[in-house]
């Protein structure tokens, strides 16, 4: 197996379609296809089942596994070697962070990139999910998570304050919470337990046991905007919320608080492109 087939390998074991291995490497389906029928040809050995679900890994299949992993951490390791040592203020710079900081901080950033260097050109993906840095599914991070990797470096940019926001209309028809009855008699909106799991569990510090969910959402920016509508007290960053007029503070003595953090892989802190990005996102947090 050559790293070319391993990457067709790879992308059908994670993604289990090859409608969507061949989205994730942007080449055609039917290549990808083809690849595969003509790597397990090779092989001699079926390396997944068809199914009407998706393709799943044969014993075969997941054997092949280590040794394309192996071929991929081999072929990424060499290209970030090779970037770290590229000294041009020219080509692209993935960045992966979440939509509310995307708005408020990072397209502010790259904008100002931009105009001292035209030639660098940013590939912003927003998610919650947690972008592999080590695979180079993007070059920076701004999380709100500190990476426990030793291959990445991670800097504090700021630490942020949280409390809990609904509409004027939802606190004259419910009610002010009372503190410490899990917010009993009250509608909640929080994030999937993907993104935030202690939602589950609290908000702002409140348990919430005794609080009915009324929307879970993956999205900052959907979040606030259910508060904005009247579904429920909600946890919010203050920064955002408190110059909303659409929305009330409730127990402005209660905050908690998070952290974020621009994380990159060590191999690329030599990279002159990615440490102009970089540094642009540092500039657009305000000082601590």
């Amino acid at each position: 197996m050559d790293w070319d087939n391993a990457r067709i390998f790879l992308a059908i074991y994670r993604k289990g379609t090859l409608r969507s291995a061949a989205a994730m490497l942007d080449i055609d389906q039917a290549t990808v296809g083809r690849r595969l029928n003509a790597l397990e040809s090779s092989l001699n050995a079926r390396l997944f089942l068809r199914t009407p679900s998706g393709y799943m890994a044969t014993p075969a299949g997941e054997l092949a596994l280590s040794a394309a992993e192996k071929m991929e951490q081999a072929a990424l390791q060499f290209q970030r070697e090779m970037q770290g040592i590229d000294n041009r203020l020219s080509g692209s710079v993935r960045v992966t962070t979440s939509d509310t900081m995307a708005i408020h901080f990072v397209i502010n950033a790259m904008q100002r990139l931009h105009v001292q260097h035209p030639d660098i050109r940013i590939v912003l993906s927003t998610s919650t999910d947690i972008t592999s840095l080590t695979r180079r599914e993007a070059d920076l991070a701004v999380r709100t998570l500190k990476p426990t990797s030793p291959d990445l470096i991670s800097r504090h940019l700021v630490r942020r304050s949280m409390g809990l926001y609904a509409t004027p209309g939802y606190l004259k028809a419910r009610g002010m919470p009372v503190q410490g009855n899990g917010l009993a008699g009250h509608d909640i909106v929080i994030y999937q337990a993907t993104v935030a799991p202690r939602h589950r569990e609290k908000i702002c510090l409140e348990p919430v046991h005794n609080a009915r969910v009324a929307m879970e959402v993956n999205s900052g920016l959907a979040l606030i905007e259910a508060a904005r509508q009247g579904m429920g007290v909600t946890e919010l960053p203050c920064h955002m919320a408190d110059g909303d007029k659409r929305l009330v503070r409730i127990w402005p003595e209660r905050v908690d608080h998070y952290d974020v953090w621009l994380v990159m892989h060590s191999d690329l802190s030599r990279s002159a492109r990615v440490r102009a990005a970089a540094d642009a996102i540092i500039a657009s947090f305000p000082e601590k």
